[in-house]
């Protein structure tokens, strides 16, 4: 992102607002108005939504850890990263717009879930996607946002190492034989 100053920043804030509020939101539906036990298939059963509370991190790790482990690893740490992330996209202001909203991305989703953890206890998940032997875990809309930003993120790394590979001419050795 390109832009300085205090417009940069509000578009940061915004656009990590938007991220956190659609996965609130959802999340917010989710809880409102499906039980445990119900299950919704859409698309032949290939798309499924059901409601469940995840204890853990990403496909439950780290759920049956004990206290104060669980607190670091799951809550602490999370927090000190994801503000490490905020710091360094409003310090850094020569980053692409790509690594930006792919940090954003992966920014919202991880604040939108350590709500959810602590002002809940656990991460409402409610989305699963089956085709033939290929499926997903139990997801919500802040984990597609962490990896909409992951792929952003690399997009920007693998096009960024393209360019500089065709600004750098060939270096050919030569190869010098003594008579």
């Amino acid at each position: 992102m390109k832009l300085n100053g205090t417009l940069r920043i509000i578009i940061i804030i915004f656009i990590l607002a938007l991220n956190i509020g659609c996965d609130q939101a959802t999340k917010s539906m989710m809880r409102a108005h499906i039980n445990y036990y119900d299950h919704y298939s859409f698309f032949n059963d290939h798309i499924t939504l059901l409601r469940a509370e995840n204890m853990g991190a990403f496909l439950s790790l780290g759920d049956k850890l004990v206290q104060p482990f669980r607190f670091i690893l799951l809550t602490l740490l999370p927090i000190l990263a994801l503000l490490g992330a905020l710091a360094y996209i409003i310090i850094k202001k020569n980053l692409g717009t790509l690594m930006v909203t792919g940090i954003i991305f992966c920014i919202g989703g991880g604040i939108s879930n350590l709500y959810d953890r602590v002002v809940y206890g656990s991460v409402t998940d409610f989305m699963h996607i089956k085709f033939g032997a290929l499926q997903t875990g139990v997801f919500n809309a802040a984990d597609v946002s962490i990896m909409m930003g992951l792929g952003l993120v690399l997009l920007d790394s693998w096009l960024n190492r393209n360019k500089e590979k065709e600004a750098k001419p060939e270096v050919i050795e030569e190869s010098h034989s003594e008579s």
